[in-house]
């Protein structure tokens, strides 16, 4: 039987399948949604070649006949809508494979994750940060970077300053850094790959999560803090 794919997907299903959505971090992860007047929220993933698929969490004991999700597109794309998940509720995808076998995987969406050596996915609702760079953002605009000065000081969060094994928080980050480049005449900070990663010897370059800054250091919302500062 064919999938009806409802109109207000055409669009980001179009682009995605194209190669050219560029905000498919907006339609697939996990993300609050009101339907039909109930919150919850609504999971999306990309297994083109899987027999089913769950969502599996503390909240449902892991157990994968609880909330399977429904195939939406051919071309692989699978959904769900979930009332009652909580702000750090921890959740995989259950993939099940042509050949039978289950698979678990983090979401490549996710704004979150555990604490490494952990590898799940941590739903985090990024919106409700109050940005402050109101006068940063009005003298961007009004400055011509092609003739401005640019001095690029390039930083491995997690060895900045490391005492032992304890690393700096977001905060506790933006508190030295940011005197220390501009004492030194940096104008700007390059941060080496700061999404989440299971192996501190990676340095970072082995990524598990894109769009999620790693926990190591604080949450989504202190990471924003940072930037801001």
């Amino acid at each position: 039987m064919a999938i009806v794919v409802p109109d207000k997907y055409n669009i980001p299903l179009y682009l995605f399948h194209q190669g050219e959505n560029s905000h498919a971090y907006e339609f697939f992860g996990s993300h609050k949604e009101n339907f039909d007047g109930r919150d919850g929220v609504v999971f999306r993933c990309w297994a083109p070649h899987a027999k089913s698929v769950s969502v599996v969490g503390d909240f449902n004991h892991w157990d994968r006949g609880r909330h399977c999700m429904n195939k939406i597109s051919d071309g692989g794309i699978w959904e769900l809508f979930i009332e009652g998940i909580k702000q750090y509720d921890t959740y995989k995808y259950s993939v099940e494979a042509p050949d039978g076998l289950i698979k678990l995987k983090a979401d490549p969406y996710g704004y979150h994750m555990e604490l490494r050596p952990n590898t799940a996915t941590k739903f985090y609702d990024i919106e409700g940060y109050k940005w402050g760079d109101g006068k940063y953002m009005k003298s961007a605009s009004e400055t011509n970077v092609y003739e401005s000065p640019i001095n690029i000081y390039e930083v491995n969060v997690g060895s900045w300053r490391k005492s032992g094994e304890n690393y700096l928080s977001y905060s506790m980050l933006a508190d030295s850094l940011i005197p220390y480049v501009k004492e030194m005449g940096y104008t700007h900070v390059e941060l080496m790959p700061i999404g989440e990663y299971p192996f501190d010897g990676s340095w970072g370059y082995q990524q598990i999560g894109y769009y999620a800054p790693t926990s190591r250091f604080g949450t989504p919302h202190d990471f924003m803090e940072f930037v801001d500062r």
